[in-house]
Order: structure tokens, then sequence, then C-alpha cells
């Protein structure tokens, strides 16, 4: 039937209900030429040790003044440059002398003081050595360490959440290729968290499940945006993605955050991590760059058990080389997220991409 509809051709509108927003789908995009901005590609290898690196072992850090550990596995230390800081005045709002203008002021122009603290976690002392390339015995106390930083953050009285994530790659504003991550804590909990946070409570109130936990049923079932899954987990790349190969890593048991994870569930979660990274770097034959970010529960002293399921999201920016990479811009600045491949068809090329390094397939 010529006018049936196929969503590999047809102009459609997905719905995320992690965020309750709309994606725009527009698949017969994907076919137009590209004379648009390419981005330059890193084929240069680079040595276990950079002298001037100020993450690698025994190096100075930016600034001068501190010299880094000769450290074996992972190494964190305080962000010399940190966004949010663990102290600084109250904040006090102006107040107009006009009582009328005081109180449009007071509610169109609010802001408070965020307290918290910025960390740096170098993933192993091998500059050379991205998540894509290392063991699932190397990134475990990656894992380890994440918890540990999870909980001893959270504990500060003024830390309600913290945010793990990576940068990887300088289209993505990495401006250091050592293998790294950063875990923010902060007094607030952050717009994207919050999002996610009152939809999976919405859920809950409505069906008396995990919103993230019944998804993580229905892409087991159907299959087609599966990419990677083991005993404990899965990745997906999924139905409201809006990055070209987005992945979103779901637990198969609920756990609310990292530290609810057993030995098991962290060497799974280890695996499914090398996988997803090792595929990236497969689709394109290059070091794939992009955001990785921790969604779980608030250190805020709540009892976020039934509303808040451990996740992870990826958001890498390349679309169709290892030089072309998808803009938020236009149309997804004034209106709303757009993508022009299918989550399904990302999920098959990804799902068909080996799982060895292409870079071990040359040595």
């Amino acid at each position: 039937m010529a006018d049936e509809f196929d969503f590999t051709e047809h102009v459609h509108r997905r719905w995320n209900p992690l965020t309750e927003s709309w994606v725009l789908c527009s698949p017969h995009r994907a076919k137009r030429p590209w004379l648009g901005q390419q981005e330059n590609q890193a084929t240069e290898e680079m040595p276990e040790h950079v002298s001037d690196c100020y993450l690698c072992p025994r190096n100075v850090r930016a600034g001068g003044k501190i010299v880094n550990p000769d450290y074996k596995t992972t190494f964190v230390f305080d962000n010399d440059f940190p966004a949010v800081l663990p102290s600084q005045p109250t904040y006090k709002p102006a107040v107009s002398a006009d009582p009328e203008t005081a109180a449009l002021a007071s509610e169109l122009l609010q802001a408070r003081g965020v307290r918290g603290a910025c960390k740096v976690m170098c993933f192993t002392p091998q500059h050379n050595r991205t998540m894509a390339e290392m063991d699932t015995d190397a990134i475990l106390p990656v894992i380890e360490e994440w918890t540990r930083q999870y909980l001893e953050l959270g504990a500060l009285e003024y830390v309600n959440y913290v945010q793990i994530f990576e940068n990887k790659g300088a289209v993505m504003g990495c401006s250091n290729p050592h293998p790294h991550g950063q875990i923010w804590s902060m007094s607030d909990i952050p717009d994207e968290p919050t999002k996610e946070i009152r939809a999976l409570t919405n859920h809950r109130a409505k069906h008396n499940t995990c919103l993230l936990c019944d998804y993580a049923k229905v892409e087991l079932t159907d299959r087609t945006r599966l990419v990677v899954e083991n005993a404990s987990f899965l990745a997906v790349v999924p139905f409201w993605a809006t990055w070209p190969f987005e992945t979103l890593i779901l637990s198969k048991r609920h756990v609310a955050a990292l530290p609810d994870l057993d030995a098991a569930q962290k060497s799974d979660l280890a695996d499914i991590m090398r996988r997803v990274t090792c595929k990236y770097d497969n689709l394109f034959e290059t070091s794939f760059p992009y955001s990785m970010g921790i969604h779980g529960a608030p250190t805020d002293g709540k009892d976020h058990g039934g509303d808040c399921c451990l996740h992870l999201h990826f958001y890498p920016p390349l679309l169709r080389s290892a030089t072309v990479k998808k803009f938020l811009v236009g149309f997804e600045m004034m209106g709303e997220s757009q993508r022009d491949l299918t989550s399904e068809q990302a999920a098959a090329r990804l799902r068909a991409l080996p799982e060895v390094h292409y870079k071990t397939k040359t040595q």
C-alpha cells in the first residue's frame, strides 16, 4: 500500500517520556548532500605518557604548583578551575524602591547562590588509552571510584546532587585528551535530573511502576533498538534519541544509584560501557567523541528509591563520518529537538559492529 506510514521515510514526532518533550524525526533528510563544516580528524598516535600533559602521572598540573602522584589506576583531585565552590557569601537580591517594580522583579529576576565542589577523575595513567580501549578489569576501578565519590560528596551537608560525566574529544569541548571525567556536586538538583525525576515520579503515581524499568522491558521485547546487553544491563538507542548515535544504558533490575550495585552488576556495567564505547570507535574508525553522564538518586537525604532509577546517557555528535557532526541549531534551538536518522537505523548500525577495537585489528 503506497500511502502506508513508514518510520524510515515519513516525518514524525517521538515522545520523550523522561523529559516530557517531543523530538522531530525527518529520516528523508539523511539523503541530502553535505557541504557544511567538517571537523578535523585526529590521526596522530599518542604516546602512553606526555611530558606536558596536566593529567599524566608525575607531571605538573595547570597553574604550575601541584605535581600529580605516580598513580597506577584512577586518580581524583579537586578541580583547579571549579565551576562551583564550597563557600561563598549569601546572595541578597537588590530591592527596588517602587513596590510594583519590586514585585515584578522578585518574580522575573530570580537568582540564588549555589554551593558545591568539583573534582577531576583520571580513568587511567595511560594518556593514549580511552575507555573504548580499556578492558573490563581496567574500567571496574573507575566505577568503584565513581561510587566512592558519590558517597563522599553526597555526604557533605551542602550537597544534594552529584553529577558524574565525561566529555570525550575536542569536538565536545574537552581541553585535554588524557582519559578523564568530572564530578560536580551541587546544593541544587540540576535541570535535566529534575525533569527526569518529575517524569519518573508521575509514572509511578499513575502505574505504581518505574518508568525506566518498564521501558527496559519494552526494549528487551522489541529489540529493534537494542545495541548490546549482558546479565545486568542493556544499551539501546532510545526511541526518542536526539543525537544520531545516542545510547541509553539501563539496569535490568531497579537500582536508584551507583552504591546500590553489587559486585556482579558493577562488573557488568564495566563490560557494557567497554562494548558501547568500542562500537562507537569502530563505527567510523576514529576515537569517537561524546558526552556521557550518569543519572541517579539525589543525595538530599530523602528516599528516592522508588522515583529514581540509575541510568547512563551517551550523547555523541558524529552523524555521517568521523568529520561530520550534528549541530543543534536553528529549529533545534527555536523549536524542538530534531534528527535525520531513525533510532532503529542507528541501533542496527551499532549492533552490527564488532566489539574488538579497530586499532587491535591492525596490530
